[in-house]
């Protein structure tokens, strides 16, 4: 899946933020104090807090520790060249790794309920569609799941498949059948399974005050704004077979970037 972004995402969106072995070896002293004083400042900063707080203490207190830091210069970010969307890794073992991506609409898009609602019926639990008519029916793969991940500019689905050398080539075939499928009918049982899906996911992240900052911090940084519970629940809400049918209809799984770790490449048709 590290994999897999290299050849989905241009230079450095596709860098692995743990970062490479040769990298941490050539870590000197100087170099952390480079990058601490190129890039550590209150540029942009967001700083969440949720919970049972008092507002001007707080203020008080991050105007004492923070208060001094003085803003340095931008800095421009630039994109490397767009990589080649294919790719296998040669492994002699007795398994084979599958991973897919498409484009999905970011963050904050006007159809980012429904790129979410596309996304958990195909991986939103057992009864999802690639569980169901990948992992069950045919019996090709021992986990297989999609996930929705965003950038503020861009954003994409990535999808993985585990399964045997001798059954990755139709794990492949109808892993892609099925993200092509989607644009062909959604069951209104299947929204319904959804919105519970996420609706729980909600109601438990409201409960929890440290997953309550991170939402927070995380509609500041995407949105410059902050999402009420009622608008969330509105959206989730608005879910429905159309609404979906519709933007998948605009944005199809196509395109895809395709990368395979095993004993040897599969052969990819669309």
């Amino acid at each position: 899946m590290l994999e897999l972004r290299k050849h989905h995402y241009p230079a450095p969106l596709s860098y692995d933020r743990r970062g490479t072995e040769e990298g941490i070896d050539a870590l000197t002293p100087e170099s952390v104090r480079r990058h601490y004083q190129k890039l550590f400042r209150p540029n942009g900063s967001i700083l969440s807090v949720a919970g049972n707080i008092e507002w001007q203490p707080l203020l008080a207190q991050v105007e004492r520790l923070f208060g001094d830091w003085k803003r340095g210069p931008e800095t421009a970010l630039k994109l490397g060249k767009e990589p080649r969307n294919r790719a296998h890794l040669p492994k002699e073992t007795a398994q084979m790794q599958i991973g897919i991506a498409y484009a999905s609409v970011p963050f904050g898009h006007a159809d980012y309920y429904a790129a979410l609602g596309a996304v958990n019926v195909l991986s939103g639990g057992m009864s999802s569609r690639l569980f169901t008519e990948v992992r069950e029916k045919r019996g090709l793969c021992y986990s297989v799941y999609a996930t929705y991940q965003t950038f503020k500019d861009r954003a994409a689905i990535f999808c993985y498949a585990g399964t045997t050398n001798e059954r990755a080539q139709e794990t492949l075939d109808v892993t892609l059948e099925e993200l092509q499928r989607l644009k062909k009918g959604i069951d209104v049982e299947e929204i319904e399974r959804v919105q519970a899906g996420l609706k729980s996911s909600l109601i438990m992240q409201e409960e929890s005050t440290s997953a309550r900052a991170g939402s927070l911090a995380s509609d500041w940084y995407y949105l410059s704004r902050v999402r009420s519970f009622d608008e969330i629940k509105a959206g989730i809400d608005s879910l429905t077979p159309k609404r979906i049918l519709d933007h998948v209809r605009r944005y199809p799984a196509q395109d895809f970037t395709i990368v395979t770790l095993g004993a040897q490449p599969l052969q990819v048709t669309v």
